[in-house]
């Protein structure tokens, strides 16, 4: 395990983040020394092109500032008082996961048209095209308020090239799709190639999670709490996913933790792309032990004894509706769209939901 590397998010970790520059395209060879990490990783900043993402990717500390991306910030409410997803600024994983086992009432709330309407006005003023890649509305109505915004810009201002897009990738899948964005451009992409990449580069990204338990699901009215009690008591753990439109969708059920992350683990050995110039992800709630053990199945798999791992924490707004315990591995994989059984095909036909607007 000499060459591997890691990518931590804790704020003890800014060392691990430094290795931010393997993971958008160098190669295991390639890593900086660290005086150089923040030269290469400020010349990751691409400047034809302003890439906005939000803060419900879960990106590592300082992984987004290093890329050169801009975040929008989600709103999550905690006991009444609303707060913003500030990428643990200001306070750890554990004090927020602590306050949900505690008994604290949390909640979310989607980004209001002004809040989008702001962002991409200020793209506007920097003179270069811009591209957002909104949580997918599988799981939120923000991405309609988002593209809202953007007709109201580009009505202003009929010559700005601004691209709103669906990223259809929950959580630190988001991550990983943002760190090759940036490395596309770098590598001399236009925005509007980068939006016809994206189109179909969001469907080889896949992800599977785990929950320590359903209460926040029930809490949120996702499922019955009578569901939630019997899983509880059970012992039983959801292999989760996300459908071809971003939907959370069951994988399957496991009697106990291990069984689960095993289960994750399957997914990986079966789906996994098996190019280690890609970096994969592996997101947790304050759940670090179970995600220390699922890297380290990862790397006794054939060929992954060098992955790049970027190891992040679920956002609050995302942990708002998992709860604490949640563990999640996303990685560049096989086309999802080929796991659509025929029926699914036709109806995605149907809906015209294969065509970006």
């Amino acid at each position: 395990m000499s060459k591997a590397k890691k990518i931590e998010s804790t704020d003890a970790s800014v060392t691990g983040a430094a290795s931010a520059a393997p993971a958008c395209g160098l190669g295991a060879s390639d890593a900086p020394s660290q005086e150089e990490q923040s030269h290469t990783c400020e010349m990751l900043a691409n400047k034809t092109c302003t890439l906005i993402f939000d803060s419900c990717a879960d990106f590592a500390p300082s992984v987004a500032e290093r890329l050169g991306i801009e975040v929008i910030h989600f709103p999550y409410v905690v006991d009444g008082k609303e707060y913003l997803d500030d990428l643990w600024q200001s306070q750890t994983p554990h004090e927020f996961y602590e306050k949900m086992r505690k008994g604290a009432q949390v909640s979310t709330s989607a980004v209001s048209p002004g809040r989008y309407y702001e962002v991409f006005s200020k793209a506007y003023e920097r003179g270069i095209p811009a591209i957002y890649f909104g949580l997918t509305a599988g799981l939120s109505s923000s991405i309609s308020c988002a593209e809202q915004a953007a007709e109201m810009v580009r009505s202003e201002h009929p010559d700005f090239e601004l691209y709103v897009m669906d990223n259809l990738l929950p959580s630190a899948t988001a991550e990983l799709f943002a760190i090759e964005a940036v490395r596309q451009l770098n590598n001399g992409l236009s925005a509007a190639e980068l939006y016809e990449w994206a189109k179909d580069a969001r469907y080889f990204i896949q992800g599977y999670f785990t929950l320590d338990n359903f209460d926040a699901l029930a809490a949120g009215g996702r499922i019955p709490p009578a569901a939630a009690q019997i899983g509880g008591k059970l012992d039983v753990k959801p292999e989760l996913s996300y459908d071809l439109n971003g939907s959370l969708t069951l994988r399957g059920v496991c009697r106990g933790r291990r069984k689960a992350l095993k289960a994750i683990l399957a997914e990986f050995r079966e789906n996994y792309s098996h190019d280690t110039s890609l970096p994969v992800a592996i997101v947790t709630a304050d759940a670090e032990k179970d995600g220390d053990w699922l890297e380290a199945a990862a790397r006794k798999e054939p060929g992954c004894e060098d992955l790049v791992v970027i190891r992040s924490s679920i956002s609050p707004v995302i942990g708002s509706h998992t709860g604490p315990g949640m563990v999640g591995f996303g990685f560049w994989a096989k086309d999802r769209r080929e796991k659509m059984s025929i029926t699914d095909r036709i109806a995605r036909k149907v809906r015209g939901s294969g065509k970006e607007k």
